[in-house]
């Protein structure tokens, strides 16, 4: 573990390559924190019952908020809260476009290269054991998750002026599920977005 880290970071997908290319890695991955790669099945069922290793809390870096504690300076933070803030109109009409899909959507610090990526709560279940579930009949319903958007990207910051903000809020949300291993429930709606917004 990297010198002033707390816990133990752990991110679960479908496969080592999606784990290893995963949005959510950004911010680990620019300060060199050591997170866990998980691509197994029961990895998702055993961290639901496995809270902390030798004293130290074992954190899914695709839930809540992120959370570095000393990695994570004074200086960031402040400037992360005043990006939320003068993003902040930009983010309720996100969150009126997106609120059948969208539990919520906020600035975030996780991402460094990426536009958007999607969380869950604390405590929710993670897109992947509800897949893992739906593959095994089991289809529990999963919580709407929570779109974290990069306020420094420049996708996102082409939101404010654009005249197709619904269409370009839906294909950053649709961008997010994908890279998180997800399914689109209307890949011909994605399509036709992607496409419009080409010949625009």
């Amino acid at each position: 573990m990297k010198e002033g880290q707390e816990a133990i970071y752990v991110i679960t997908a479908d496969s080592l390559a999606a784990a290893r290319h995963s949005p959510q890695l950004e911010i680990f991955r620019k300060k060199g924190i050591e997170v866990l790669l998980l691509a197994d099945r029961v990895d998702e069922w055993m961290l639901s019952h496995l809270f902390e290793f030798e004293g130290h809390p074992i954190q899914s870096v695709a839930k809540g908020a992120v959370d570095l504690g000393k990695l994570q300076d004074e200086d960031e933070k402040k400037a992360a809260e005043a990006a939320a803030e003068a993003f902040r109109p930009v983010l309720e009409r996100l969150r009126e476009t997106l609120k059948d899909r969208a539990k919520d959507v906020r600035v975030t610090t996780r991402l460094v290269d990426s536009p958007a990526c999607l969380v869950v709560e604390e405590g929710d279940m993670s897109g992947h054991l509800a897949r893992l579930l739906k593959q095994a009949g089991q289809g529990a319903p999963a919580s709407k998750p929570i779109l974290e958007v990069n306020a420094d990207h420049a996708l996102v910051k082409r939101l404010e002026a654009s005249e197709r903000f619904d269409d370009l809020a839906h294909v950053l949300f649709d961008q997010a599920l994908l890279a998180e291993g997800g399914q689109l429930e209307d890949p011909a709606a994605y399509v036709r977005r992607v496409n419009a917004m080409l010949v625009a």
